[in-house]
């Protein structure tokens, strides 16, 4: 609240009176004030040293109410916001170039502004500001070759931003590996989103720690095992070794076995004999270690040790190792009820241990549902419990035991389980596990339970009369599912989906990058009353530059943005693209190749739209190199 105070009280001085405060919405947006009145991609417009009162008379309506943004106040009435106030007064506002505004008329046709610059304050005033602007912007369309060329040669020039760049510059699609990995020496955050093998490589190769465990503390990309194998051997904490193996055998790389028996030699053992990779052979000496916390991580391996070794860890004197030994044991064998309440902690007995029938039919009927829930989960829970679970008078008991991959679907479908659709829901590693069994899709995608449904529908790929049922299936999540992972969901399914999902950070662009997304006939959809559907108009291979520039002036933003992404866009309308309402499309445009050169050197100079302008892959190849080395210095600058 405090910056608001000081934004009113400001306006207060200045002789104004705070009315509201003011989202863009459909208005000219502050951002795109702010650009004109420091000169970049602006009508052009008289020098002034001051604004009179003409100016001001001018700018308010009948009851003297105009829009301001004031410069560095960004919470509540900020610089990207309007805030409205009034002016009753006969003199001039006291409002100045320090710290800079920008005001707009309520009706949209007068700018005023005052910004601080290198050469001193720099005032603008623009009349009629739509018309202007669309002069502006039917000039770009005439930019010449030279033009370009005198343009790029001119820039990095006086950089106002090159911190910006920095950030922003790794996610250009033109740079090349040998850009990229120059920035590596700047920057690692553009590896967050890049899957290119000469990068990565110099990556995992890069003296900078922070740079090397990037990529794998990232969702994506996927590592190749060597390079897992790179980063773990060149990683100079103990800790983080065993860290990044764990993470790498989760997804799935092969490590060798030398790498294990480095990281069992080194302070961080203990955590390295819990690796699910873990070759056998290391496991005697893991059950013979002098640290009780190494022998108790060898019991994880019950079946791989030789019968005098298990015998040896049941009767160790370490009461945490004898207990690992015991439940290790009773996955098999049954668990007595002596051994049972011995236990320090019986919930993990109660998760996973087999138990002794008299014992096992007691709990099933403890008066506690906590210990009953538990129970409905342990695999190796008999039949017979099973059945007196399924009748349990707590919801939550019976909804564990519906997910259990021993019943059957006529079991499944008598237990009354409750499940919020709502919620998010993830795979069912069970069901994971059988992905590839054509028999085990079929029966289980006509479950009653939906959350077993979504887990087959995660397939990569099913049997066509499986992608059929699930494709119709009541519950849509399970639609969502199958448009984001399986490569055989059918074209109309994807189609619908599309009505209600624009894709997630785990699955972008899906159901539309979907390769059975149907592109054919899209045209159809170029009036659709939905926005979402008039934006797949411009994917039919028959649409031309004619619809592109249709759907510029479309009333919804999702629509333009759509246009403004198009490679047929043309420079006039990637201009006035810039000056919309909406960021996400102002932030399109200003990526757009079509964007005019002299535009785009401007934008690189601005504050807004710097770390953006820089991603525009028509910005020539020495031009982005010269940016990073402007980058790299301001970097290093700010760093001594």
């Amino acid at each position: 609240m405090q910056r608001r105070e000081r934004l009113h009280d400001l306006l207060t001085r200045a002789g104004l009176t705070v009315v509201e405060e003011v989202r863009p919405g459909r208005l000219f947006p502050p951002e795109a004030g702010w650009r004109i009145a420091r000169g970049i991609a602006a009508p052009d417009s008289p020098p002034l040293q001051a604004l009179d009162a003409a100016w001001w008379r001018r700018l308010c309506d009948a009851d003297g109410e105009f829009l301001v943004a004031v410069l560095r106040h960004r919470i509540g009435g900020n610089d990207a916001w309007w805030t409205r106030v009034r002016h009753t007064g006969g003199t001039v506002p006291k409002l100045t170039g320090d710290p800079g505004f920008v005001a707009l008329s309520p009706d949209g046709q007068v700018l005023l502004a005052a910004v601080p610059g290198a050469g001193g304050t720099r005032v603008t005033a623009l009349d009629r500001l739509p018309e202007r602007l669309e002069e502006a912007a039917a000039a770009a369309e005439y930019e010449t070759e030279v033009e370009r060329a005198e343009v790029w040669a001119a820039v990095p020039g006086r950089p106002a931003w090159p911190l910006h760049w920095m950030e922003g510059i790794g996610f250009n699609p033109a740079a090349t590996d040998e850009l990229l990995i120059r920035l590596l020496d700047v920057d690692e955050g553009f590896l967050h989103g890049c899957d290119r093998p000469a990068v990565l490589d110099a990556a995992m190769a890069h003296p900078d720690p922070r740079v090397r465990s990037t990529p794998a503390d990232a969702f994506r990309p996927k590592l190749t095992s060597d390079q897992w194998i790179h980063l773990i051997r060149a990683e100079p904490s103990p800790q983080r070794s065993v860290l990044w193996a764990e993470r790498a055998c989760a997804r799935g790389a092969a490590l060798p076995e030398d790498l294990y028996d480095d990281l069992l030699t080194g302070p961080s053992r203990v955590q390295a004999a819990l690796l699910s990779g873990l070759p056998a052979r290391h496991l005697p000496g893991l059950a013979s270690d002098a640290d009780p916390r190494a022998r108790a991580a060898a019991c994880a391996r019950w079946e791989d040790l030789a019968a005098g070794l298990r015998e040896r860890l049941l009767t160790d004197a370490d009461n945490t190792v004898r207990t690992a030994a015991l439940l290790a044991r009773h996955t098999g064998a049954p668990m007595p009820r002596e051994v049972f309440a011995a236990l320090p902690d019986p919930r993990p007995a109660l998760e996973r241990c087999r138990l002794a029938p008299e014992l096992e039919a007691e709990l099933v009927r403890d008066a506690d549902a906590d210990v009953r829930r538990t129970l409905a989960a342990n695999p190796a829970l008999s039949p017979l419990s099973v059945a007196v679970l399924a009748q349990d008078p707590h919801d939550d008991v019976r909804s564990e035991l519906a997910l259990r991959p021993d019943l059957t679907e006529e079991q499944r479908a008598a237990v009354r389980h409750n499940f919020d659709p709502t919620l998010m829901s993830h795979t069912l590693p069970w069901v994971e596990d059988l992905h590839g069994d054509a028999d085990a899709m079929r029966r289980l995608a006509v479950s009653s339970h939906p959350l077993i449904r979504r887990s087959v529908a995660r397939a990569p790929h099913l049997p066509p009369d499986v992608v059929a049922r699930l494709a119709q299936d009541e519950d849509r999540v399970v639609r969502l599912f199958l448009a984001e992972s399986c490569e055989d969901a059918p074209a109309d399914m994807l189609l619908e989906v599309w009505r209600w999902w624009d894709g997630s950070f785990s699955h972008p662009g899906r159901p539309r990058n979907h390769p059975n997304f149907p592109r054919a006939g899209l045209l159809r959809y170029a009036t659709d009353p939905s926005g979402r559907m008039r934006r797949l108009a411009l994917d039919d291979p028959e649409s031309t530059p004619a619809h592109v520039a249709r759907l510029v002036r479309d009333p919804e933003a999702e629509v333009r943005r759509r246009a403004a992404e198009d490679p047929r866009l043309s420079p006039a309308d990637a201009v006035r693209l810039l000056n919309d309402p909406e960021a996400s499309v102002r932030g399109t445009a200003a990526r757009n190749p079509r964007l005019p050169a002299r535009v785009l050197a401007g934008l690189l100079h601005d504050r807004d739209t710097a770390s953006t302008a820089v991603t525009n892959p028509s910005i020539p190849l020495p031009v982005l190199h010269r940016i990073l080395a402007v980058a790299a210095a301001a970097a290093a600058a700010a760093t001594r």
